[in-house]
């Protein structure tokens, strides 16, 4: 059990930003735990995706390369996974809280009876102490995430089993290459080894995709709006800002939930997670749910007519004040103080 593992999702030869994400975060827990950061990846027409994980510190990177094996399927990568695993024996295992990650993850974790923690939001290596065996755990994995409706937050620990399995929701974790002329080793598989036959039960005949119309995640300024705004003639004035700035429109869940704004915009632990440069939360009371999905930005403004709203605790600057007469403020005296 020497290593951190990341799974690597791959779209027409692209590796997800969740995946680099991840492996960002592995070299950080790798170099902690003085072990190796390996990685995984499982499609076709693989012979240059090295070069999109290496350079994120991977010591080793290995290659299930198939025709088969594109688009993904439920049975084929996990047994590959699963086997490869086995073998390998990592410490900590990492995967995307993707569409992928969340189907992949469960049957891995389950049929290594290793334990799964979701939708983690912060990830840290610690020790423990057992009162009940008087045994001391050094070198765990903190699973953070909010639980009980993010009422709190939760630390989650798997003292016994192996590997430390936990998926992290794209966005969550900071992507940076660690040296572009990184040497890592490659290793192909054999994919025969590692699957059966009975794997390929399931054929894909036709595959549709829709690309999202809205990029809230990649936006550099994000104008938030929450169940406080109060009606979606209100809301138009923070796609009216938006566009002044040249950002993008976000939403609370209790903002979608009542028909102000659509699921694709939601911000928290159940819709996306951003990390813009400026943040500008209108109406929003910044409950933890919300929180968890834009508490990185770079800098945050909060207007709002409660001065004891929780989302002023980590905003940087506060307007307390209604968002119908502020909002036109600022885009009146943006436009008259910028060139």
């Amino acid at each position: 059990m020497s290593s951190v593992f990341v799974y690597c999702e791959i779209e027409d030869g692209q590796v997800a930003d969740v995946s680099q994400e991840l492996l960002t975060k592995g070299r950080t827990l790798a170099n902690e735990l003085k072990c190796k950061l390996e990685a995984i990846a499982i499609g076709s027409k693989l012979d240059k995706v090295g070069d999109q994980i290496i350079p994120y510190g991977v010591d080793t990177l290995y290659i299930a390369d198939d025709e088969r094996l594109f688009p993904y399927q439920t049975l084929p990568h996990t047994s590959i996974v699963v086997n490869l695993f086995k073998e390998q024996k990592p410490q900590i295992a990492l995967m995307g809280a993707s569409s992928i990650g969340r189907d992949l993850g469960p049957r891995v974790s389950s049929a290594l009876h290793s334990g799964l923690t979701a939708d983690c939001t912060s990830l840290v290596i610690g020790d423990h102490y057992d009162k009940k065996q008087d045994k001391n755990y050094e070198n765990l994995l903190y699973q953070i995430r909010p639980a009980f409706g993010g009422n709190i937050i939760a630390t989650i620990i798997n003292p016994d089993c192996r590997p430390q399995m936990a998926t992290v929701r794209e966005g969550v974790m900071k992507k940076e290459i660690l040296d572009p002329k990184y040497k890592g080793k490659v290793v192909k598989l054999d994919v025969a080894k590692y699957v059966n036959d009975e794997d390929f039960v399931v054929e894909i005949i036709e595959r549709h995709m829709e690309k999202s119309k809205v990029n809230v995640k990649g936006a550099p300024i994000v104008v938030a709006g929450g169940y406080g705004v109060g009606s979606k003639e209100n809301f138009k004035l923070l796609y009216d800002l938006a566009e002044v700035l040249g950002g993008e429109v976000g939403a609370s869940r209790a903002a979608v939930d009542s028909g102000l704004a659509g699921h694709e915009r939601q911000i928290g632990q159940t819709g996306i997670t951003v990390r813009p440069k400026l943040y500008i939360a209108c109406g929003i009371s910044g409950q933890i749910q919300h929180r968890a999905g834009m508490e990185e930005s770079a800098q945050i403004i909060a207007i709002n007519t409660d001065p004891e709203a929780p989302i002023n605790a980590i905003a940087d600057y506060v307007i307390t004040g209604d968002v119908a007469e502020v909002i036109p403020k600022m885009i009146k005296y943006y436009k008259k103080n910028s060139k």
